[in-house]
């Protein structure tokens, strides 16, 4: 491989095919990504968070740390890392450029920043000001590392595609390399986000019913897994054995499941459901 982090990844999001983005929590995951041949991986603030035991919310997790998180998957797989950077870490638009210029700091070839403001009662920050956000961290981002603008309205209720349109066109003018909205619902709003914002590729998060193939001729250029292979993972991992190992496998106790039920402590859990 030849070039920066950055330089293959801003090459990955030219090509003519879309790519896939798989998200990363540790040093296991990112190594299997890479070893099955993937050419960059991303962060996930929801899977790093869970691995933590924090809510998925930046105001836990801080910038220092995420970056340095994203950074050591990054190394650890030898492989250019996107950051999943929550909302820059701060309302401001010097919160979001000092975001940047950390993450280019730490080596990161990407990163990504949302509109959404953490605030329950206010989830989604006001146009003027995303805008505004966008266009200071673009302005540090430039040439360096590659930006990716998010708009969150279908993750918190607002199913508006209008509006989301309305705000990927405006961050793209803005500088953002790359114009992501997860929760898009169908592939006809995945085609009319795509034609918004071209020639400007677009992050599409994986999710049931979008067969990759749709989704490249819809002209997604950066397929991302969110959250998905962690809760894969988890649940796995909760998973009863296959009956060859209960074979061999002795009979839990209560003492060493506390929580069993009628059917067995193999069925004490679940895998989570929570967003990317």
């Amino acid at each position: 491989m030849t070039g920066s982090a950055y330089e293959r990844f801003r090459a990955l999001h030219q090509g003519a095919a879309a790519f896939i983005m798989p998200n990363v929590w540790d040093g296991a995951s990112a190594l299997m990504m890479r070893d099955v041949g993937f050419a960059a991986i991303g962060s996930s603030s929801f899977a790093y968070g869970a691995t933590r035991g924090l809510p998925d919310v930046s105001s836990r997790l801080g910038r220092t740390e995420s970056i340095a998180h994203a950074a050591w998957l990054g190394g650890v797989a030898k492989l250019p890392v996107n950051g999943d950077l929550a909302d820059g870490f701060g309302p401001a638009p010097e919160d979001c450029a000092a975001t940047v210029e950390a993450s280019v700091a730490a080596g990161l070839a990407g990163l990504g920043i949302e509109d959404a403001t953490g605030d329950r009662a206010a989830p989604i920050h006001a146009f003027d000001a995303a805008v505004r956000r966008i266009e200071a961290a673009a302005r540090a981002a430039r040439g360096r590392i590659v930006l990716t603008a998010r708009a969150d309205n279908f993750l918190h209720g607002r199913a508006d595609i209008d509006d989301t349109i309305r705000r990927l066109t405006a961050f793209a003018e803005a500088g953002a390399d790359v114009l992501y909205a997860p929760g898009l619902p169908d592939m006809e709003s995945v085609r009319r986000v795509v034609r918004a914002v071209a020639p400007k590729p677009v992050n599409v998060l994986i999710g049931p019913g979008a067969p990759l193939k749709e989704l490249e001729a819809a002209g997604a250029r950066r397929i991302s897994l969110g959250g998905a292979l962690y809760r894969v993972a988890w649940a796995r991992s909760r998973a009863p054995p296959p009956r060859s190992a209960r074979a061999i496998l002795p009979s839990p106790s209560r003492a060493q499941c506390p929580a069993r039920t009628s059917s067995g402590c193999w069925d004490s859990g679940r895998a989570g459901t929570e967003g990317e």
